[in-house]
C-alpha cells in the first residue's frame, strides 16, 4: 500500500478519499448551489485552473456524484449532482458553520478573493427590493497591494443578474466603494454593513432609496446567520497558514 493511502476499511478514510482532494468540496458547493456550466463553475471557484476543474469534475463522475449531460453536437454540456452527492450537501454545510463559528475572522479574511466575493453576491440579491426595470450597480474594491478592481452587476427584467469584469457602457445607477477585506467581513457577517458605512469603509454614490436601503437587497452570506457579528467577542481557533 503507497504511504498516502488510506485504510479504507474505515468509513471515515473512505469518505475522505472521495471528496478530500483539494478543491473538490469547493466544486460540489458551486453545484449546489446552481452552477451548471464548466465556465459558471469556474468562476466559481476563480482560483483553479480549467485543467484541474476539468480533472476533479471527471474524478466527480467516475465516483458517482456528478453526472455530465449533453456532450454531444453542439449542446452545451451540464453538470450536476447525484443523490449520492447531494447526501453530502448538509454534511459539508455543518462543516462550513463550524469553521465560521470558531476560525477567527482575522484568518479567514487573509486570503481573499474579489471574484469569488463578486460571484456569491451575485446570486444574493433580493429582486423585489430593486427599482423596477433595470438597475446596475458598480463595485469598486480596493485590496492593497494589488489593483484597484470594478466590477458591475446588471439587473434586467426577466434575466438573471449578470456580473460583469469590464465596463460594458450602462449607466450606473449605484457606486459601491469599499476596501476588499472590509465588504468581505460584512457580507459574511464578521461585522455589519451599517457598522461599516458608519465608519466610513464602504461608500454608496448614486441612487438614494437603493443606498438606503442596502440591507434589504443585498443579502448577506447564509453563514453570516450562524452566529452573527457575537463570534468576534472570542478569540476563536487560529489555524497554521498553508
Amino acid at each position: 500500500m503507497p504511504q498516502s493511502a488510506y485504510p479504507l476499511f474505515c468509513p471515515v478514510a473512505m469518505a475522505a478519499e472521495m471528496i478530500e482532494p483539494r478543491w473538490t468540496m469547493l466544486v460540489l458547493c458551486e453545484l449546489w448551489s446552481g452552477s451548471t456550466r464548466f465556465n459558471q463553475i469556474q468562476r466559481g471557484v476563480p482560483g483553479m485552473s480549467p485543467g484541474l476543474l476539468a480533472k476533479r469534475l471527471r474524478d466527480l463522475e467516475a465516483r458517482g456524484l456528478v453526472v455530465k449531460t449533453g456532450a454531444n453536437g453542439k449542446e452545451h454540456s451540464e453538470y450536476c449532482t447525484t443523490p449520492l452527492a447531494d447526501e453530502l450537501e448538509p454534511i459539508v454545510r455543518k462543516l462550513g458553520e463550524w469553521a465560521h463559528r470558531n476560525i477567527n475572522s482575522e484568518v479567514s479574511l487573509e486570503r481573499l478573493d474579489a471574484r469569488m466575493l463578486m460571484w456569491n453576491i451575485r446570486r444574493k440579491i433580493n429582486r423585489l427590493e430593486l427599482p423596477p426595470g433595470q438597475s446596475v450597480i458598480q463595485f469598486t474594491l480596493n485590496d492593497p497591494p494589488n489593483d484597484t478592481v470594478n466590477y458591475w452587476l446588471v439587473f434586467k427584467p426577466g434575466m438573471e443578474p449578470d456580473l460583469c469584469y469590464s465596463d460594458q457602457g450602462f449607466n450606473v445607477d449605484l457606486f459601491i466603494v469599499s476596501p476588499l477585506r472590509n465588504l468581505t467581513s460584512a457580507w459574511m457577517g464578521h461585522t455589519s454593513f451599517d457598522n461599516e458605512i458608519a465608519a466610513g469603509n464602504i461608500t454608496l454614490i448614486g441612487h438614494q432609496i437603493m443606498a438606503r436601503n442596502l440591507t434589504r437587497w443585498l443579502i448577506t452570506s447564509s453563514y453570516a446567520e450562524v452566529c452573527g457579528t457575537a463570534r468576534n467577542n472570542r478569540p476563536g481557533l487560529r489555524v497554521a497558514a498553508e
